[in-house]
């Protein structure tokens, strides 16, 4: 008995002893963490100050953009290379978009886009794979604007922005092309090439004259589409499948545009109409040149385009026609330019579906064609009467949906004639062959 007690008694000595320990254990736990984990406390530390943050916890933010680089391989009948570099349609870029509500029906925000250059595609020539001095290697600010927006009233923004009649031709496409070749794509990848005559000469008129010296349309060499301006922009809210939009602003310039997008059966539907005027030489230059505008000018410009699209099929047709008018209250320059008015007009047609797992793919073919007007300098010189452009192309995009990415391959073919200077002949230009080959990704 007396060792049964004696062994009672050892286990609640052995209980009591374990109970000790247990209670001591997280003090014990708790500074030792403190001794192993400060590296760890340090590295989290310098991770907080290496990352990206809100100025406040009021103002939503959103960090978006994508890379869109391009190898362009082109033949002028004379000469023939390949450059590498960022495609002219859809620029790389980055975003920061911020909106914080105010209540149920009101919100503030604003935008503010960075383009990104490495090789300048809409600036590189037979001399300058990378582009013209001053145009590669760069960041530009694409788009600085503050907005107000309601879900009754619509959406008011202030700052450099899109002006109404800004992708007027170009945004009614909704396939894939949209990327990489819309309506103002075909004179995007050549219009700082030089002409060359059927004889492989430069044509020359105060200088070589350029693809796009005989082209008009001051936004992209595409008339009837305007660009991003410092503007007071207004956009109302969607009825019936239609909204408006309209823009103020520069010295002086404004626009306004009605756009429709809608289904009705196994169709989709997209339009645009708008119309344009502007006395500002710098950022509308119908003639001379932003560098150096003509203070009197007069311009004013109009166009619509329209898409259609057979859901079942991904059948699709798009296309749109753009005028410009290049007048000046100063009689002198006036008198000397001789086609006042640009046109271009251009259809697509193709099919977009998703026939494999990887996303939709893309097969189209398109035909643009262009009757410039002259071009005058500032200072009243003519470098050209008119001219006639064509340009015809077939290509194909693959959208790869798990990379949120689109492939691309385009053949374009561009020939024409110009009348130089103020001759009333005109000179048979040596086709421009060029094959586009890209990738777009979004982040």
């Amino acid at each position: 008995m007396k060792f049964s007690q004696g062994t009672r008694g050892h286990w609640g000595l052995w209980v009591a002893a374990l109970m000790i320990s247990g209670w001591a254990m997280p003090a014990a736990a708790a500074d030792l963490g403190g001794n192993c984990c400060a590296d760890l406390e340090e590295r989290v530390a310098e991770l907080e100050a290496t990352t990206a943050r809100k100025g406040n916890r009021k103002v939503s933010l959103t960090v978006s953009g994508w890379v869109n680089e391009n190898v362009i391989w082109w033949d002028d009948g004379s000469e023939r290379n390949a450059y590498v570099g960022t495609n002219p349609v859809e620029q790389s870029r980055f975003r920061f978009l911020g909106e914080a509500k105010i209540n149920a029906d009101w919100s503030a925000g604003y935008l503010l886009e960075i383009g990104v250059y490495g090789g300048n595609s809409s600036k590189t020539d037979q001399d300058n794979p990378d582009g013209t001095s001053g145009t590669s290697n760069i960041l530009s600010v694409r788009k600085s604007s503050w907005f107000l927006k309601s879900k009754t009233f619509g959406k008011l923004s202030v700052g450099q922005d899109s002006t109404a009649t800004y992708h007027l031709l170009d945004d009614a496409d909704t396939t894939l092309t949209r990327n990489f070749y819309d309506a103002e794509g075909p004179p995007d990848y050549l219009q700082s090439f030089y002409l060359r005559g059927k004889d492989g000469s430069k044509i020359n008129s105060g200088g070589n004259l350029k693809w796009g010296d005989a082209l008009r349309g001051f936004n992209n060499s595409t008339p009837g589409d305007d660009g991003r301006r410092n503007v007071v922009r207004y956009e109302s809210p969607v009825f019936a499948g239609f909204n408006v939009a309209t823009a103020w602003g520069e010295d002086d310039i404004w626009d306004a545009a009605l756009i429709y997008k809608g289904e009705a059966g196994d169709f989709n539907y997209n339009a645009r109409a708008g119309y344009g005027q502007s006395t500002d030489g710098f950022s509308t230059p119908c003639h001379g040149s932003g560098s150096s505008p003509d203070n009197a000018l007069n311009c004013e410009w109009w166009g619509v385009s329209g898409f259609i699209q057979h859901a079942p099929t991904g059948l699709f047709v798009y296309g749109g026609y753009g005028k410009q008018h290049d007048g000046s209250n100063d009689p002198a320059i006036d008198a000397k330019i001789l086609e006042k008015d640009s046109t271009t007009w251009f259809v697509q047609g193709g099919i977009e579906k998703k026939w494999i797992p990887l996303g939709k793919t893309n097969v189209f073919g398109m035909y643009r064609q262009d009757d410039a007007g002259s071009n005058v300098t500032s200072s009243g010189t003519i470098r050209t009467t008119g001219a006639n452009i064509n340009f015809w192309a077939v290509g194909a995009a693959q959208n790869i949906e798990a990379a949120d990415s689109t492939l691309y391959l385009v053949y374009q073919h561009a020939d024409g004639d110009v009348k130089v200077g103020n001759t009333t002949d005109a000179t048979d230009l040596s086709a421009m062959q060029q094959v586009i080959g890209g990738m777009k990704i979004n982040f």
